[in-house]
């Protein structure tokens, strides 16, 4: 497993990729496979978990999980004893850092967090962040996602910051099956007439949603300048709204923003004065870098996110990993949606899963002697929440592929009344299991919709 440190530790142990650091430097505490760094006392807060540690793992790493439907604890646990879980209150939490410094934040978000916690570095500005986790004298790890369309530029900028620092980044790639679908279908450059955000889906936010699943917080160096439009007002520290943390489910996942009150022009002086390696690209003309095809340079009076995507309307400059900036009804409209329209992007594209039309759902719902039980998820391809379970749903199509179990999908907002009325749609997404003997379908009741949980409702019933 490749593990981004701070330099200041005296080596990393337990890795082929050790490195020797000076000693002449302040020693902190080894980290490692073979053993764990000491942690300061932590707070027993959580958002809908707990905040359990472990040993090092690989950001795409899963827990094993048992597929009963009961917890494990409930055989354990003596009667009338209910274990107490203490809600961390996040909003509290960014209104009392508001008019802190960034190394303050990096320092409590790695403080709170340790091991479960990454930066999530671009090769863009983004080594400020690295920087302001050196500075802590905190262990750190750092990821990034080689999407296979980057500048050389950056991949040059990736390798210097790693000797740098004497870290390495944890890259995370898109599926090679996907990408070579997506080119063969439409080609090389697809995004220049239907928009970025299939490609952007691809090649980036499903990465990050692998990465993202064997964490309980990540950081990012969203700024409110740097998009009027989608993040003037970006919190420093937020539950994240789109992406899934490592135990799954709504608010499993915590989202650091400690630049976000920082200018652009405060964070180049930081740079500067540091000294620190930054991409030669920005010397160039190049501000905000993306993949090579979608960033261009901008003039001196553009701004930033000007050169990102600069054939699209300006409300589209979010590339799906920051989605939830968006205000709901931009998201609407980005995905080509309004006001319940069709789109020409949608959600859940697996070869193991059938979309089905609304005669399909239902004569799903009316068969009662079924050769196959069937789950069906019923979605609306601009809704957030339904596009933060799309890797989880997809893989559990992949695992039950050949098990006899169906797996389908219903686009449920083009007939929202008829779902609501007859397939118990309150909200998106809502999962139906149909039984083989009958055709009234379970609804699936929790929020967490990681794979393990999802299979063990099926696992229920079948």
């Amino acid at each position: 497993m490749a593990l981004a440190s701070s330099s200041s530790a005296s080596a990393i142990t337990g890795s082929s990729f050790s490195r020797s650091i000076s000693a002449s430097e302040p020693k902190a505490p080894q980290i490692g496979l073979v053993r764990l760094f000491s942690r300061p006392n932590l707070p027993a807060s959580s958002v809908n978990y707990s905040q359990r540690r472990c040993s090092v793992e690989p950001l795409h790493a899963e827990p094993k999980r048992n597929d009963s439907v009961a917890p494990l604890a409930a055989s354990s646990v003596a009667p009338g004893v209910v274990e107490e879980v203490q809600v961390e209150d996040y909003e509290g939490l960014a209104k009392d850092l508001e008019n802190a410094s960034p190394l303050e934040i990096m320092d409590k978000a790695l403080e709170k967090f340790g091991n479960d916690i990454a930066i999530a570095f671009s090769g863009a500005e983004d080594v400020a962040l690295i920087e302001y986790a050196h500075l802590t004298g905190r262990p750190f790890r750092v990821f990034s996602l080689d999407t296979g369309r980057l500048n050389p530029e950056t991949y040059k900028c990736f390798d210097e910051v790693e000797k740098h620092y004497g870290i390495h980044i944890e890259y995370m790639f898109p599926d090679a099956v996907e990408v070579q679908a997506l080119v063969r279908s439409k080609g090389l450059f697809s995004f220049y007439e239907d928009g970025h955000q299939e490609c952007c889906r691809v090649r980036k936010v499903r990465p990050l949603r692998r990465a993202l699943k064997g964490l309980r917080a990540w950081i990012t160096g969203q700024r409110k300048d740097q998009s009027p439009g989608t993040r003037s007002e970006v919190p420093v520290v937020q539950v994240d709204p789109v992406f899934e943390g490592l135990d799954g489910g709504i608010g499993s996942l915590v989202k650091w923003n400690p630049v976000a009150n920082v200018g652009s022009k405060d964070i180049w002086d930081f740079l500067r004065s540091m000294n620190v390696p930054v991409n030669s690209l920005h010397s160039q003309g190049y501000v905000s870098i993306g993949c090579e095809p979608c960033t261009r340079p901008v003039l001196p009076w553009q701004h930033e996110r000007e050169g990102r995507w600069w054939w699209e309307d300006a409300k589209a400059k979010e590339c799906g990993l920051h989605k939830g900036n968006l205000k709901q009804e931009d998201a609407a409209e980005l995905n080509g949606n309004v006001k319940g329209g069709s789109t020409d992007v949608d959600i859940f594209e697996s070869q193991n899963l059938v979309s089905l039309t609304r005669d399909g759902i239902e004569n799903l719902a009316r068969l009662e002697g079924k050769k196959e039980p069937w789950i069906v998820v019923l979605y609306a391809p601009w809704c957030r929440f339904c596009q933060a379970m799309e890797g989880s749903y997809v893989e559990l199509a992949d695992k039950l592929a050949g098990t006899g179990v169906k797996v389908g999908k219903f686009r449920a907002d083009t007939a929202k009344e008829f779902a609501q009325r007859e397939l118990q749609l309150d909200s998106f997404p809502t999962i139906l299991f149909f039984p083989k003997h009958s055709s009234r379908p379970i609804k699936y009741p929790s929020e967490k919709r990681d794979v393990d949980s999802l299979m063990a409702f099926v696992n229920a019933f079948r």
